[in-house]
């Protein structure tokens, strides 16, 4: 007997205390937790903050800080301050996430940097207010971009984000005659040696046949430009390498660099350039600098280990607002601290202008097409194989390409 009371105390508990939840399956999922053991106390969070089945969002937009997110606000296609939903473990700044009137798209501000933007994504991924599993992420945000490859207010799209900085630094004054970068593999001697201290979030890759649609989608847009931008892009002629960097904003496919340090020269930018080489095995292009996407991409795939996420549904977009390096006769320090102005306004409105295509594209043919999902072709996940499968690039999976086991996670209410 003192075994049924053990069991049927907490679950009357549960349905004495709980009227608004009546929903049968709960009440089920809430007694075999109590009598689950070690899943006893998520069983109980999830089951009291479920007052409401969870939304289901199908779009969801990640930007960085306020610039970025209010270049959603007011326009004509869709309203995301019809709901403001407070999402514990957010930035203080931006401690809420908001959506439109029928949850279809809703919108995360990180905050910047890579720690804010791995804790808010984590809150959000974590969230029981928030079911995410059919969601797609839309990174959002300004970039510097490599003369090379685009130009001020060109969109890129990528299929690799590289954490460049995650390295051995000597300061560049102090390396040996034949060094020609004070970066330096972790574990190694020198510079492009593959890193044999290796944590996992070095390099990520995404779904590149979902990259290569919303290449296709971005198209359709009117790309922003001004007289600043194009006053200042003037100043790279003269170098053939340089011709991307003359032209009218477009829309690329190549790939992201991630790194807290926001460096301007070029003598770093062709440092990351080998490190994205490297680290990719070749396939990756140097294309944009930011500061959080491989900080949201490691959050997002912590959330694929618990079935919360779907990683094959991330799409990584940036709109170049500086060039990386200096143009011809000007100083590093002339373009990192002068040079920021020039293509700012543009990238912001064009985070909008060829994001909101992509937006469109999914959603118009969600129920044909993306609820169920758009399959990779290539790898996707971390250099370590953590989702299973075997990286083309790094030292192989850790797990024998495996995927993980799924069998004790705690099904979404």
């Amino acid at each position: 007997m003192s075994r049924w009371k053990g069991i049927l105390f907490p679950a009357l508990l549960v349905l004495v205390f709980a009227p608004a939840f009546l929903c049968y399956s709960r009440v089920l999922l809430a007694m075999r937790a109590f009598m689950g053991g070690p899943t006893l106390l998520a069983g109980v969070v999830q089951f009291a903050v479920a007052e409401h089945a969870p939304l289901a969002p199908k779009v969801v937009i990640v930007d960085y800080y306020g610039d970025e997110g209010s270049a959603w606000l007011g326009i004509p296609e869709f309203d995301l301050l019809a709901r403001n939903i407070t999402v514990p473990g957010l930035s203080r700044r931006y401690s809420s996430v908001r959506c439109t009137s029928d949850g279809d798209i809703c919108q995360l501000l990180t905050d910047e940097g890579l720690i804010n933007a791995a804790l808010s994504t984590a809150a959000l991924v974590q969230s029981p207010a928030f079911d995410l599993r059919q969601s797609y992420f839309l990174l959002a945000g300004v970039a510097g971009i490599s003369p090379k490859f685009g130009t001020l207010g060109s969109v890129a799209f990528a299929r690799f984000s590289v954490q460049v900085a995650l390295q051995y630094e000597v300061d560049a004054r102090e390396i040996p005659t034949e060094f020609n970068t004070g970066y330096i593999p972790q574990g190694t001697t020198a510079p492009g040696q593959w890193p044999r201290y290796v944590y996992g979030t070095e390099a990520f890759e995404l779904n590149d046949a979902l990259r290569q649609r919303a290449v296709t989608f971005a198209k359709r847009a009117m790309l922003n430009d001004s007289v600043s931008a194009q006053a200042y892009r003037a100043l790279y002629a003269g170098v053939p390498e340089h011709a991307a960097a003359l032209q009218a904003p477009s829309v690329v496919a190549c790939d992201t660099a991630t790194s807290d340090v926001w460096w301007s020269g070029a003598l770093l930018a062709e440092a990351f350039e080998n490190t994205t080489t490297l680290l990719t095995n070749g396939t990756g292009t140097y294309c944009t600098t930011q500061q959080e996407d491989g900080a949201v991409l490691g959050a997002l795939l912590r959330g694929a280990l618990t079935g919360r996420v779907d990683f094959a549904r991330v799409i990584s977009m940036r709109t170049a607002s500086d060039f990386d390096r200096p143009a011809p006769g000007m100083s590093a320090t002339a373009n990192l601290f002068g040079g920021q102005s020039a293509g700012y306004r543009v990238s912001v409105v064009n985070i909008y202008r060829a994001g909101v295509q992509v937006i469109q594209g999914i959603l118009d043919d969600w129920d044909n097409d993306y609820a169920k999902g758009i399959p990779p072709n290539n790898y996707i996940g971390d250099d370590i194989g953590s989702l299973g499968g075997h990286p083309d690039f790094g030292p192989g999976s850790r797990f024998g390409g495996l995927p993980p086991d799924l069998s004790d996670v705690l099904p979404i209410l």
